[in-house]
């Protein structure tokens, strides 16, 4: 029989007088579950003791759904968008029909109304959400680009350059917002409101509090040993803003993105409240609330029907934010609802 390396290690030590080596304990369990079984340890110990290791997606996706109210908003806000988006089209009265019944209460053929011009509501509601939205996401991806890409080349490049970018962004902050937005529209939109113009003048303004956190994330991110190492190894300012920096920034910029859409869906309705956003012959949620505030005790299902949904759009996104902070946060250890 053919000796084991074992063995012939034995061997030799014995022929130079060497006291035989130890047997390491884990060998010697091995040996013993291989004699046991009659053949090669069948790496139970390895199977029994290994963890599966988990992607940095994976873990924020496993915090993010043990926050089940986030999880819950964000199904009740992706069944607005998608109701707001395609509802229209499927219900059979457009928002611009005008049927033969004024000014009825909700029924089974008009289950939100109509209003004095003979409107069906649901279908006004439908429109209004789906401008709405379109206003609130067009924002949040306008802002947020431009918030990231000023606060990033502030936080990186600091001196000179941070002080340029951040004292043109104090003197945005210190504009009056709501002033600002009414004398853009009135000079903008001219002959009814345009979504796409209301979206970006909203943007316009809306991006300093994303450049500002992104700056201050930016600013601590860069001192990491990380970023050394990488800037030691000649690596180009854009390779490691973009392959190290803007990673580790990722949840700072995607909760302050869901605040965004919120306060732009208010943002918009206050400018189309005043007659300044999105006007006849369109609608928004903020037009059918102004146009219904005069019938709020005679036909209250012309005011609270708009209010409602956009009570539900700007309640399920933070929700939706405050599950999206824990998530990407690894210290927040309290999961609530």
């Amino acid at each position: 029989m053919a000796e084991t390396e074992r063995e012939m290690d034995e061997r030799a030590r014995e022929l130079k007088g060497l006291p035989p080596a130890a047997e390491p304990l884990v060998e010697r369990e091995l040996e013993g579950e291989e004699v046991a079984a009659g053949g090669p340890p069948d790496h139970g110990p390895e199977r029994e003791f290994t963890v599966a290791t988990k992607t940095q997606f994976q873990l924020v996706l496993r915090r993010f759904l043990a926050h089940r109210l986030a999880v819950a908003s964000l199904v009740v806000f992706l069944l607005v968008v998608l109701v707001s988006l395609i509802g229209g089209r499927l219900w059979h009265y457009n928002y611009e029909d005008i049927t033969p019944q004024f000014s009825t209460a909700p029924n089974g053929q008009h289950p939100m109304g109509t209003d004095g011009l003979g409107h069906d509501g649901l279908a006004q509601v439908l429109r209004g959400s789906q401008k709405s939205v379109q206003v609130a996401l067009l924002v949040a991806f306008l802002s947020t680009t431009a918030g990231t890409l000023i606060g990033a080349v502030a936080g990186y490049y600091r001196g000179v350059v941070d002080a340029i970018l951040m004292r043109f962004t104090d003197l945005i902050l210190t504009l009056p917002a709501i002033a600002i937005l009414i004398v853009l529209a009135v000079n903008l939109v001219r002959g009814g409101g345009s979504w796409l113009v209301v979206a970006i003048v909203l943007a316009a303004l809306g991006w300093t509090s994303i450049a500002r956190v992104v700056r201050g994330v930016f600013l601590s991110l860069r001192e990491k040993e990380y970023v050394e190492a990488a800037r030691a190894l000649g690596a180009s300012d854009w390779r490691i803003i973009s392959r190290h920096l803007l990673p580790n920034a990722t949840g700072a910029i995607i909760v302050n993105a869901t605040i965004t859409v919120a306060v732009a869906i208010l943002s918009e309705t206050a400018l189309s409240y005043i007659g300044v956003g999105i006007q006849s012959p369109d609608v928004s949620l903020g037009s059918l609330i102004s146009d219904g505030q005069q019938a709020a005790t005679t036909r209250p299902w012309l005011f609270y029907f708009p209010g409602l949904i956009i009570i539900i759009i700007a309640l399920t996104i933070n929700f939706i934010g405050d599950g999206m902070r824990d998530a990407f946060d690894p210290a927040q250890k309290r999961i609530r609802a």
